[in-house]
């Protein structure tokens, strides 16, 4: 099955990309990896405001990071030309904008890792780091950067 199947499988479309709202690129290649910048949770289309401890929970933060997955999906097509020439996810970084207390940051970020484990199977597997933060831009409760492999 490919990656666009089971994508339809799952009811997923894929975004456009998105122009940066910044001075940088939304993804760069260099050799076989792909880089992309930071993507935020989005509701609506709008950024998902919030911070987890505080007014959103930990599933809300786990769906937040699944949607901002999806948003990486869009870019990551963009960027290869064709999501079946991803070899692997290599790394995400997942920040949450979160209070002091709270510390399942960790589970947040699964929202992200099982869709990309559901989509590409072994090879969406990657290794991750999570951490709380005080503010992610635009007072997003979520943004989610990532390394992938490509195909030659």
């Amino acid at each position: 099955m490919s990656i666009y199947e089971k994508l339809d499988a799952l009811h997923i479309a894929l975004p456009q990309l998105t122009p940066p709202v910044a001075a940088f690129l939304p993804f760069l290649r260099t050799g076989n990896l792909l880089f992309l910048s930071g993507h935020i949770a989005k509701k609506d289309s709008q950024p998902w405001v919030g911070q987890l401890g505080a007014n959103l929970t930990t599933a809300q933060g786990k769906e937040a990071a699944r949607a901002v997955a999806i948003d990486l999906l869009g870019t990551l097509h963009a960027a290869a030309g064709d999501l079946n020439k991803i070899k692997r996810m290599v790394k995400l970084m997942v920040l949450v904008n979160s209070t002091s207390t709270f510390t399942e940051q960790h589970l947040v970020a699964n929202g992200a890792s099982e869709l990309f484990e559901q989509v590409f199977g072994d090879m969406g597997m990657h290794v991750r780091s999570a951490f709380g933060i005080a503010q992610v831009p635009f007072g997003s409760c979520v943004e989610i950067d990532l390394i992938a492999e490509v195909k030659d």
